[in-house]
């Protein structure tokens, strides 16, 4: 029979046995509580029609409760010791494959193309480490769309900038670049308490679900990113300031002026739409 591998007990038990502590370096912290773990796969709402992709996999918890309920999970694990660990503790399971390295240099495409075929869905699920959180997001958001739903443990203070509107404290360049391509709310709040060791702060559990058809269309989406980046340089300056690192600051006036936007504003007061209009405008001047 399989065992409880989201037991706190297995966890320590198997940490001994192997002689194994969590590594900092890969930021290692392996989640104890079985009714957040099943909270987690219940916001998938993943099947048997569905293919999930796990990032850090770590001992194993996360995932056997994903091969409980998904039809295949791919789970990428940057930590050699631990492969043989995580295959033996899911050997009862013949729905799960562990690839031993970073996500961030995977073929994430050719990955999944190995076995999307058999399955209608393709949703991320994981408990991200959380030294590299927004990497891993943004690098598997630019390299894949056959990925339509994730579903992401973070620190909490991340996922407040992931899920934030305008005109708010937690509003940053990651929420316009999460919002530019769907819609992500935060489903689970998570103690620091629920993790074996316990980290220093708290987690919550986003759900991204990707637009079926795109939403926005700016002129140039290379200079649109690179604009709302350089907006967000610091918080507390104002776009025109931000911006003068790059542009001439009487440009800036007259295309915040010509907009429609007073000379003062700060990025944290634009909207996704608002930065497309400006980068659009900065596009026409560099094509006239």
């Amino acid at each position: 029979m399989p065992n409880k591998i989201g037991n706190s007990v297995f966890i320590n038990q198997t940490m001994k046995t192997n002689d194994i502590r969590a590594k900092k370096k890969f930021g290692q912290n392996f989640l104890k509580d079985e009714k957040i773990l099943n909270e987690i796969v219940d916001v998938s709402e993943c099947d048997k029609d569905t293919l999930v992709i796990e990032v850090g996999p770590g001992l194993g918890s996360l995932t056997e409760v994903l091969c409980k309920k998904a039809g295949f999970v791919l789970a990428y694990e940057i930590d050699t010791e631990l492969i043989p660990i995580l295959k033996d503790n899911l050997k009862y399971y013949d729905n799960f494959e562990v690839i031993n390295q970073d996500i961030l240099n995977a073929d994430i495409n050719s990955d999944i193309n190995k076995y999307k075929k058999n399955f209608k869905n393709v949703y991320l699920v994981a408990n991200l480490p959380y030294y590299i959180t927004t990497p891993i997001i943004l690098n598997t958001l630019s390299k894949t769309d056959l990925i339509t739903r994730y579903v992401m443990m973070m620190q909490k203070e991340v996922a407040e900038r992931l899920t934030s509107k305008p005109k708010t404290k937690d509003y940053a360049a990651i929420s316009i670049a999460i919002l530019y391509r769907g819609i992500a709310k935060t489903r689970i709040n998570v103690p620091r308490t629920a993790f074996i060791p316990a980290p220093n702060v708290d987690s919550a559990v986003v759900r991204l679900d990707l637009y079926e058809e795109k939403k926005y269309f700016p002129q140039n989406e290379e200079l649109f990113f690179d604009l709302v980046k350089l907006s967000f340089t610091q918080r507390r300056k104002t776009l025109v300031n931000n911006l003068s690192s790059k542009y001439k600051k009487d440009f800036i006036y007259k295309m915040l002026n010509d907009n429609g936007y007073k000379e003062s504003i700060r990025a944290e007061e634009l909207s996704i739409d608002d930065f497309i209009k400006l980068s659009d405008y900065i596009n026409g001047a560099k094509n006239d």
